[in-house]
């Protein structure tokens, strides 16, 4: 396994806005991480998912059991190095295409 950039957001807790499921409610925060090859594409990758959390396109604010949270929006991101693609981690071949055409 080679070298591994590891973005890591922490996500406070807030009021949610217009556009939110219940608009002026607080909701739960959190911490998420995400990991990429640590080569050309992923670095590549990271400068683009940089800006799509910039733009406030990363997370969303869902309502569960009546509480409202903060979960991943619908840009996918691997959340293990290890797993393969259908528990969110690698090997994945085609994840580096897959989420540059999605951002």
């Amino acid at each position: 396994r080679g070298k591994a950039l590891q973005p890591l957001f922490k996500v406070s807790y807030s009021c949610s806005k217009v556009g939110d499921p219940r608009p002026g409610h607080p909701y739960k925060g959190g911490n998420f991480c995400a990991f990429l090859p640590h080569n050309k594409e992923g670095l590549k990758t990271a400068k683009l998912l940089k800006k799509a959390f910039e733009c406030g396109l990363t997370f969303q604010i869902k309502s569960c059991n009546g509480e409202e949270r903060v979960t991943w929006g619908l840009i996918p991101h691997k959340t293990s190095w290890d797993g393969g693609k259908d528990r969110n981690g690698y090997p994945d071949a085609q994840y580096l295409h897959e989420v540059s055409t999605v951002l």
